[in-house]
């Protein structure tokens, strides 16, 4: 059987095996339902879920009682976002967001402005960046939210979330931030970044899936939100349903691990990123996506000029790396991140995401770069398009 490297650990990553340690005896020995905790079996388990969301709370430098557990990022999104609207909709319905979001934001955001929600998408420039200024602007007397992702899931751009939140702050505007992919990436603190809410989903971080959080910030004012799913009262009434316990264990193990493992694994993530991105450049016609913003560590978004990206992906079966989101899959449809950057559709579905991982190695990198030089090679000697620009009739 063929070597296989996986490359799209933006998608998911594998289970860090100290994790599932941590996971296998809440499946099997201390199996009782956390809110039983009128015997030994409940006790533990609620133990258990304790130790998880203090565990939470110390990677994000939060308070115990400012995380709520959700089936994942795409729950703490909806729940945010709709929760906010439920509540606060009687002051303002208005809603600042950017049309680089994910697509679980912008969904939710339509399916809101079919309930009288006003939204407003904030471009970006050919890198991926907003302005500020353009989300000064753009708040109103009725805005009573702005939604931005911390670091894009396409491009790795990182938003300048410090002075969002400041600037939410200072028109007293709750500011909500989509943190999925930037957590156990780059330092996330809530001590230092004043985020009202923030999502995040174990399966990114090493974790299983199924499980995420919701932070939410206690100190600076009260924030109401609307409970999604009503249940038993779980979660101090805003979540309700029986506790996930192995998948709550593994997340605040997941979280525990890039607590102490966040500052060297970025440095690591950034000198392999730039080993594969340098190689792709020594490719004809081969440019990178945002690669003059400020990024996560571990994501190259590159443009292979005159291949399709789904085509090149069909001939290498054995490196797994994506032409956009995950949550796209199946899509024919351009990247909207990548279009609405200014990129044409043909460089857009040319466009590789590699995304690096804790488990990636230099060696994977070189065998990657070695199967992707004779692809693209064989693949343009085949192609009409590459011989026509080779000729100059095309630009």
């Amino acid at each position: 059987m063929a070597i296989q490297i996986y490359l799209d650990n933006n998608a998911t990553t594998a289970i860090d095996p100290l994790v599932l340690d941590e996971m296998i005896p809440y499946f099997t020995t201390h199996y009782g339902n956390a809110s039983s905790t009128n015997h030994l079996f409940g006790k533990r388990a609620s133990a258990a879920v304790q130790k998880a969301r203090e565990r939470v709370a110390d990677l994000l430098e939060a308070k115990d009682d400012e995380i709520v557990f959700t089936s994942g990022a795409t729950e703490s999104i909806n729940f945010a976002i709709k929760g906010v609207y439920k509540r606060y909709s009687s002051i303002g319905n208005h809603i600042i967001s950017c049309v680089t979001e994910h697509k679980s934001v912008l969904d939710v955001l339509r399916a809101l402005e079919k309930n009288g929600a006003k939204v407003t998408y904030l471009p970006v420039d050919q890198h991926g960046n907003i302005d500020l200024e353009d989300l000064r602007k753009a708040i109103t007397d009725k805005t009573i939210l702005i939604s931005l992702m911390f670091a894009n899931n396409e491009t790795g751009v990182i938003h300048p979330v410090k002075e969002i939140a400041e600037i939410a702050k200072e028109n007293k505007v709750l500011f909500f931030c989509d943190a999925t992919q930037a957590i156990g990436k780059v330092n996330v603190s809530m001590k230092e970044l004043e985020i009202d809410m923030l999502a995040l989903s174990a399966h990114k971080i090493y974790g299983p899936k199924g499980i995420g959080a919701l932070y939410v910030r206690k100190k600076s004012r009260k924030i109401q939100l609307e409970p999604l799913i009503l249940g038993g009262g779980q979660e101090k009434g805003l979540r309700g349903g029986t506790y996930n316990v192995p998948g709550i264990v593994g997340l605040g193990m997941a979280c525990a691990i890039c607590k102490e493992t966040v500052k060297d694994e970025a440095k690591r993530m950034a000198k392999l990123r730039s080993y594969l991105e340098t190689a792709l450049l020594n490719i004809e016609e081969t440019f990178v996506n945002s690669q003059d913003a400020k990024r996560l560590p571990n994501v190259s978004n590159t443009v292979i000029r005159f291949i399709k990206a789904e085509q090149l992906m069909a001939s290498l079966k054995n490196v797994a790396m994506s032409s956009g989101s995950a949550c796209a899959t199946g899509s024919l449809d351009p990247s909207h991140v990548l279009m609405a950057m200014g990129l044409d559709k043909e460089d857009a579905h040319s466009s590789l995401r590699f995304s690096l991982g804790r488990f990636n190695k230099e060696a994977e990198i070189d065998l990657v770069i070695d199967m992707l030089n004779q692809k693209i090679k064989k693949l343009r000697a085949e192609s009409p398009v590459w011989e026509l620009y080779k000729k100059g009739l095309l630009a």
